[in-house]
C-alpha cells in the first residue's frame, strides 16, 4: 500500500465522481454551450455572491488571468514573499502581464494591512511602478496551510479602497480555510474583486479551477483565457466532477486537518525533527536537525512506500487528502515513530 503525501493534487476520482462524469451533459464550451460547465460556473458565482464565474484548466491560469484583468504592463502587484503567484507560476506575472511583484516579508505567507499600505508606491512618483493590485493567498501553500484572520483581510480591503487598488484572492485551498474557520463564501465575495478556487486539491477533482468576480472585471476574462490557450470543448465532464465534489467532499475536509495535526504531533516527538510548523489545515511542514540528511530521510520513507516532498534546506512537506485513508494514516504514524 503506497502512501503519497506529496500534495493533495495526487488524488483520483471516487467511484461516485466517475459516475457523475460518465453521465455528464456536455456541449462545446468555447461556444458556451456546455450545460455542466454553465451550471458549475453559476453555482460558484451564486455561492460567493458574485456576478460571474469562468472555468479554467488550472489554478495558475486562473490566477494569471486575474492578474491580467487587474493590471496594465509596467504596473505592480503587492503580495507576500511566499505567494504562489510569485514562486510557483513560472514567472507568469512578468511574462503574461508585464508586471512586477512587490514582496512583503510577512508571517507564514500572510501580511498586515499596515504592511500592505506601506508597500504602495506613490502614484505620482513615475520612477517606480504604479501599484494597481493587492493579492493574497488563503490558505498559504508555502506558509504551511495557514489561514488568514478575516478581520485583517477586511482591513486590507479598506487599504485597497483608499488607494483605488484591485483585490485578488488566490483561493486554491480556500475550501480548507472555510472548513476550519466556518466562514461563508459570501463573506469573501463581499471583500474581493476576484477569487480563484481550485477543484483539484482538497475537493479531489482530476482538474480545474474557477475564477469568480464582479461583472466589470470578468467581462474580459474569457478573452484572456483564450489568449492563454485555455479554451476547451466538452469540458463538462470535468465540471461534473466539480459539482459532485461540492455536494460530497466539502464536509470531509476537516478529516484531513485532523490527520495532519496528528502527524504533526508524532513528528514533534522525534529526535530527528528540529521543528514542526504550526498546523492549521492539511499541510505539514517540518525541519530536520542539521545533522540529518534530507535526501537520506526521504529515501528511508520511500523504502517503506511513503512519498513526501523535500523543500530544500532540510525542510519537508506532507499534505493530507481524500485518498489518504485511515489505514494509511495508522501505518504512517507507526512508521514515523520507528524512525
Amino acid at each position: 500500500m503506497k502512501i503519497d503525501l506529496r500534495s493533495d493534487t495526487v488524488t483520483k476520482p471516487t467511484k461516485g465522481m466517475l459516475e457523475a462524469m460518465l453521465t455528464a451533459d456536455v456541449g462545446d464550451d468555447v461556444y458556451k454551450e456546455d450545460p455542466s460547465i454553465n451550471a458549475l460556473e453559476k453555482r460558484l458565482a451564486d455561492l460567493f455572491g458574485m456576478d460571474e464565474a469562468l472555468f479554467f484548466p488550472t489554478g495558475s491560469m486562473a490566477n494569471q488571468a486575474a492578474l491580467k484583468l487587474h493590471t496594465n504592463p509596467g504596473e505592480q502587484v503587492i503580495c507576500d514573499k511566499y505567494a504562489h503567484i510569485y514562486n510557483y507560476e513560472g514567472g507568469g506575472a512578468s511574462f503574461n502581464s508585464g508586471i512586477s511583484c512587490k514582496l512583503i516579508d510577512g508571517h507564514r505567507g500572510m501580511f498586515t494591512a499596515k504592511q500592505a499600505e506601506a508597500s504602495i508606491n506613490p502614484p505620482d512618483f513615475y520612477h517606480s511602478p504604479l501599484t494597481s493590485l493587492i493579492a493574497i493567498e488563503n490558505t498559504t501553500n508555502k506558509g504551511g496551510g495557514a489561514h488568514w484572520d478575516f478581520q485583517e483581510l477586511k482591513r486590507i480591503r479598506d487599504v485597497a479602497d483608499k488607494h483605488q487598488l484591485g483585490y485578488h484572492l488566490d483561493g486554491a485551498r480556500l475550501w480548507n480555510a472555510l472548513a476550519e474557520t466556518k466562514e461563508h463564501p459570501k463573506d469573501y465575495g463581499q471583500l474581493f474583486d476576484t477569487i480563484s478556487v481550485c477543484l483539484s486539491k482538497g475537493l479531489g477533482c482530476p482538474m480545474g479551477s474557477v475564477l469568480i468576480g464582479h461583472k466589470e472585471l470578468m467581462k474580459g476574462a474569457i478573452r484572456v483565457r483564450k489568449i492563454l490557450g485555455g479554451g476547451m470543448r466538452q469540458v463538462g465532464f470535468a465540471a461534473a466532477a466539480g459539482l459532485y465534489a461540492l455536494d460530497h467532499h466539502l464536509e470531509r475536509l476537516s478529516e484531513d486537518h485532523k490527520k495532519a495535526k496528528e502527524i504533526g504531533g508524532v513528528l514533534s516527538g522525534l529526535t530527528s525533527i528540529k521543528k514542526v510548523a504550526p498546523i492549521e489545515t492539511n499541510i505539514i511542514i517540518f525541519e530536520l536537525h542539521d545533522g540529518i540528511d534530507e535526501t537520506q530521510f526521504l529515501k528511508r520513507l520511500e523504502e517503506k512506500d511513503i512519498q513526501i516532498i523535500g523543500m530544500g534546506s532540510n525542510k519537508l512537506r506532507m499534505v493530507t487528502h481524500l485518498d489518504y485513508s485511515d489505514d494509511m494514516h495508522s501505518r504512517l504514524l507507526t512508521t514515523l515513530r520507528a524512525l
